[in-house]
């Protein structure tokens, strides 16, 4: 039995109208997520002579770090080893806390590495503690990521240091050990060594 036209032109109507629903839906849902700002990162105080940077979203303990060491680098003479120790902690601090960066690729403690260790560094760092950090550019992320809390220096050396054809005899080794806000079993210790590159100290090996 052939459907009247009318019922026919309804069911036209109706499939049309399906159609319309779902492709506003989509371009909804499309546009909604697209159209989220991703952060903005502003730096808000430098310590130009050094290359050091603080943003607007670090954690307030890394900005009261940041301030202590611009007051270290900016005495007449600089004492080397409370200076080492400073950036030694903040490294600690930016690169194991997880729990506040964008994404895999988004690698704390880079600005206190070495320039000829940084590529090696970067890579080693996105393929092993940072290789399962979560996107979290639009601030959606749930995943649960590490946060340092108390950094214990165990140990600090001043000793000569090869590298690349090259020896540093005023090097530093600097031991730590950490906790974190909540134990998710990350790594918690580490021995540092820093050379000399230009007027500034550089983290030449994490170990």
């Amino acid at each position: 039995m052939k459907l009247k036209k009318s019922v026919k032109r309804l069911i036209t109507i109706i499939m049309i109208l399906l159609v319309v629903v779902i492709l506003f839906l989509g371009y909804r849902i499309f546009f909604s997520g697209s159209s989220r700002k991703a952060k903005e990162v502003k730096i808000v105080s430098e310590i130009k002579e050094y290359g050091y940077q603080l943003n607007d979203n670090d954690s307030q303990e890394y900005k009261k770090m940041f301030e202590k060491l611009k007051k270290i680098l900016a005495e007449k003479e600089v004492d080397e080893e409370a200076y080492v120790q400073q950036i030694a902690q903040m490294f600690v601090l930016d690169f194991y806390t997880l729990s506040d960066k964008d994404a895999k690729t988004d690698i704390g403690g880079k600005m206190f590495v070495h320039s000829a260790a940084l590529s090696t560094f970067l890579t080693k760092a996105e393929n092993t503690i940072y290789k399962y950090v979560e996107n979290d550019l639009y601030g959606t992320r749930e995943q649960e990521l590490p946060t340092v809390d108390q950094i214990e220096i165990e140990k600090t050396e001043e000793l000569p240091y090869s590298y690349q054809d090259t020896v540093d005899e005023n090097a530093y080794q600097v031991t730590l050990k950490w906790t974190y806000k909540k134990d998710l079993d990350y790594q918690d210790e580490a021995t540092l060594t820093f050379v000399h590159e230009d007027k500034k100290l550089s983290l030449i090996v994490l170990e």
